[in-house]
């Protein structure tokens, strides 16, 4: 039992300093934001996802409470059902871009709308942090390495 919480706690560890401590959706830094984060399968489990390192990503409680057990959403733009962002496999750069005061995530492809979209990224409680946190030299947060 010890070997399994200190493997667990090993991985979240790996997890979340991969991930440069924040959100690999919403870029939420940890250390300044109040919400929980946590270990989030990419692929739920429920859906043939595995507990490998791939198959996780360090998230906020926010966007992973949106996301649930989704793979796809629907693209604002042409409606139709697209994959959703996969921090293993997708660069973020290719998919988003800050606006440009950069409270605002933008979508530019129509994966990277369809999460914007579904996760919620520029929900009014992380655009406030991402204002403080730009004005204090802290934000954009540096980038999340894949």
């Amino acid at each position: 039992m010890m070997n399994e919480f200190s493997s667990a706690r090993n991985q979240r560890r790996f997890v979340a300093e991969r991930a440069n401590r924040c959100c690999e959706y919403c870029y939420s830094p940890r250390d300044f934001s109040p919400d929980p984060f946590s270990i989030e399968h990419i692929i739920p489990l429920v859906l043939g996802g595995t507990n490998h390192n791939e198959n996780l990503a360090f998230s906020c409680q926010g966007c992973n409470n949106h996301k649930f057990t989704s793979r796809s959403a629907i693209d604002p733009v042409t409606g139709e059902t697209v994959p959703l962002y996969h921090p293993r496999l997708d660069e973020w750069s290719d998919h988003f871009t800050w606006s440009r005061d950069y409270q605002f995530i933008i979508g530019l492809t129509a994966k990277g709308r369809a999460t914007v979209d579904r996760l919620r990224l520029n929900r009014d409680s992380v655009v406030n942090l991402r204002r403080v946190l730009y004005l204090t030299g802290e934000h954009p947060a540096v980038k999340l390495d894949h």
